[in-house]
Parts: structure tokens; sequence; C-alpha cells
């Protein structure tokens, strides 16, 4: 019998045969295990791609912490404000299709709030859908491309109002409207690029021209990107052998403003294995492959895999979370102690629509400007930020139109991208859409406004 006493120094104990009030703590540790690390209620999905506490989430758990990234990140950067018109870049693929509902549950929850209040001073923000059409660049036949653009609109169509907008953009329509040889302006312009890197990286950037073309065609003042922790680690990686060094920390910032209509990472704190995980437990569309609810097939799939440096660093990258699924988020952390420049925040203001918690949030996250980098010339190409010594660099150069547009690109574009012949530098020039040229122009205007009252006039110079 024990004596139920806590001052005594015996080692008496229970009988064996006397009942317990409490289970055993081994018994009572396993059932802990197999319940839900935050509810502690229900069981844990436990997918072997995850590790660390959320492997140990159910499924409604789980969720919600997918999605309480996505809310910080927007709130903390006033990524949208009630007064915006964003637009969702879409291809179908998981990112994009997490990033497009969980705006969309943003402008839902906005919109209950509209109808409830008795005022309606808050307005609700618009939000439509972009996706880009490349069948100009890849091999697709026609029907696939048709049934591809045909399951994006039943995708957009069957979210809940308010109505979202789908514009389907050929990538070819970045040459001018009227323009009736835009698609073999643009293959003939990718087929200058020998190396297999600078004609996936041209694409990629011709892909922002065109994004940046529809919202700033049709009234939007954000573009939102679905580009998660794994990608950014692996631009990472890339940007650092391609030397691109100086300009990486301006494409991995939740906020660049440096574009004509900001860019804005809601899913940059998300890995691809959370949201491929999502979108197998919500029975979300995913490109080229099935699901509960039916089948989204994209032309992502129809594209030639990543090769070059851009293939092997996403090889590597995916060897190193086989050994470490932590591995992506260190690439990011560390990469982020990296200092941004001043584009890389929303423009602060004082309109009486925004609300005044909007405001001061954006106020205190917000950069400072001892905490960034100012830069005023950036490449045609890529549109990277450039040191100052390329705008010496750019004022010795006095010779024809090709080669100033070649010393106004960073040193990546140049050795990956421009050709090396001069006779096929003046043919890669004239296919350019017209948007690269005037960016190229602006930024020779922008310098020589800079260093005018150095430059000598021509009786000057001949004296």
């Amino acid at each position: 019998m024990s004596c139920n006493s806590s001052g005594c120094q015996s080692i008496c104990h229970k009988n064996d045969d006397q009942p317990s009030d409490s289970p055993p703590p081994v018994a009572a540790a396993n059932n802990s295990n197999n319940l839900c690390l935050k509810c502690k209620t229900s069981s844990p999905i436990t997918p072997g791609s995850l590790s660390g506490d959320e492997a140990r989430f159910c499924a409604d758990c789980f969720r919600s912490n997918i999605y309480g990234k996505f809310r910080l990140a927007v709130t903390s950067h006033a990524m949208i404000s009630p007064s915006d018109n964003v637009l969702v870049a879409f291809s179908g693929g998981p990112y994009s299709r997490v990033a497009l509902q969980f705006v969309h549950g943003l402008q839902d929850r906005a919109q209950k709030n509209f109808e409830a209040s008795k005022d309606k001073s808050l307005s609700v923000f618009g939000v439509g859908v972009a996706f880009i059409d490349e069948s100009a660049v890849y091999p697709v036949s026609s029907d696939k491309v048709d049934g591809a653009i045909q399951d994006i609109r039943s995708v957009v169509s069957n979210l809940a109002p308010p109505t979202k907008k789908l514009h389907v953009f050929p990538i070819e329509n970045i040459y001018a409207t009227d323009s009736s040889d835009g698609k073999d302006r643009l293959t003939k312009l990718l087929d200058t690029v020998n190396d297999a890197t600078g004609k996936e990286d041209l694409l990629l950037h011709l892909r922002m021209l065109a994004l940046q073309k529809v919202a700033s065609q049709n009234g939007y003042n954000r573009l939102i990107l679905g580009s998660c922790t794994s990608r950014i680690a692996c631009h990472v990686l890339a940007a650092t052998v391609k030397g691109q060094g100086y300009s990486l920390s301006a494409d991995i910032q939740y906020v660049d403003a440096r574009w004509e209509i900001p860019v804005v990472l809601p899913l940059r704190d998300c890995t691809s294995q959370e949201l491929n995980l999502l979108c197998h437990l919500d029975g979300l569309l995913l490109s080229g492959g099935s699901s509960r609810q039916g089948s989204l097939k994209t032309l992502q799939p129809f594209g030639s895999p990543p090769s070059g440096i851009n293939g092997l660093i996403s090889s590597f990258v995916n060897i190193l979370q086989e050994e470490n699924p932590s591995r992506e988020c260190t690439i990011l952390r560390t990469a982020g102690k990296l200092t941004p420049f001043e584009f890389n925040r929303i423009p602060e203001t004082d309109d009486c629509n925004v609300p005044l918690a909007i405001r001061r949030r954006q106020k205190r996250y917000n950069l400072k400007t001892k905490e960034s980098i100012s830069s005023e010339l950036f490449c045609p190409i890529c549109n990277g930020p450039l040191k100052n010594c390329n705008s010496l660099k750019l004022s010795s150069v006095k010779s024809c139109q090709s080669s100033r547009f070649n010393a106004a690109c960073c040193s990546s574009c140049q050795f990956q991208i421009l050709p090396k012949d001069p006779s096929s530098m003046e043919n890669f020039c004239s296919l350019l859409p017209q948007q690269v040229v005037d960016r190229a122009k602006h930024g020779n205007c922008s310098l020589r406004e800079q260093i005018q009252d150095c430059l000598l006039s021509d009786s000057e110079d001949e004296n």
C-alpha cells in the first residue's frame, strides 16, 4: 500500500492490482503524438514531405497555418488596401492556384464586411486574373491550348462573387497591338540567343513585360505572383552563379516597386511542399494533374524543363531538400540579410480612403532610407539595378546605338543573352519589344541629366 504522503522517504508504492486514476506516462505520450499539435483533437496529416511541427498539424490547422503566413505578409507590407485593384498572375500550377484562392478569400471576407456595415465606408478591392499564353514559344497543338484556356476560365468563373475578370494574353502581344508579325519577331528574337540559360531568362523577362502590360492597360495597381520559398531559394543560388549578386536583394523581397505596377509576393514564406500538400488536401486543380474535383491542363507542362544553370540549380536544391527539409528556408533567410533597395516597399500614402490602421502598419514595417540602397539605373532587359560604375562605363561609349545598348545592360545579360557578334547585335536590337528599347533610352537620358554639369560643350571640346 502506498502511504500517499508527500514527506515519505520510503520506496513504498501502490499495488499492481490497485486501479489508477491517470494513464501510464508512456500511453499518454503516445496518445498525444497521435493528435494535432495545435488543436489537440484531430489526427495529424503527417506527410512524409514535411518536417517539424507542421507535419503534426491536422488538415484544418495546417490550412490555417499556411493562410496565416499569407495574410501576415499581406497586412505587414500593405500589399492590398480596400481601394486597390489587384491582378493575380495565374498559370494553373499549385503556387498560383493557392495565391488565387487566398486572394479570393480576402476579397470574399471584405465583401461580407462591406455588406454587413451600415455606412459602407470601406470599399472592396478588385481582383483580376492574367494568364500568359506562351504557345507561340512552345510547340503545342491548338486543341491543347484551347482546352487549357477553357479549363482556366472554368476555374475563375467558379469562384464566388465578386466576379473576377480573366485576361488571356498571348506573349507575342508584347509587341505593338497592330503588329501582325509579333509571333515571328518573338521567335527570331529567341533564336538569336544561343545560351540555353540566357534563352530561359529572356523568356522570363518577356513574361514579366506581358504581365505589366496587362495590368497597365486594364487599370490594375498591384501584380501578385505566386513565388514561394522554394522558387526564391533556387533564384538566390542561380543569381549568385550568374553574377547577379548586386541586384539579388531586389528580387527576393515581399514588395518590388521598381516596375510601373508594383509586384508583391504574399507566398514568400511558404514552401512548395506546403503548397502542393494544400492543393491535395483542398482538391484544388493542379496544372496537368488530377484532383478530387477534376483536372486543369495548362501550358506549363508543355514547355521544356529548365536546362543550363537553372536546371542544375533546381536539381541541386532538390537534393539539398531531401537531405534536410529546412534547407530552402535557410537559403532564403540567409539571403534576406542582404540590404534591400528603396523600391522594395509600397509607397506610403495619405489617401483618406485607406484605413488609418493600414497606413500606420505600412509606416511601421516599411523600409527606412538608411536601411536601403538607392539605384537610378536599371538593365533594359532584366530591369535589374546597376552599380554606379556602370554609369561611368556607359558615359564613355560614343559609338552606335547597339553598342550603347550593350553597355546599358548588366554583366549577366551581356554574357548570356546578348549576341557577341556586332552584326548580330544590330539584328537583336531590332527585334526587341518597344518597352525594352524605351527603357534603355530612358536610362541613357537619366544618366546624361546626372552628369550634365560635368560634360564639355562642343566649343570647349575643340579648344
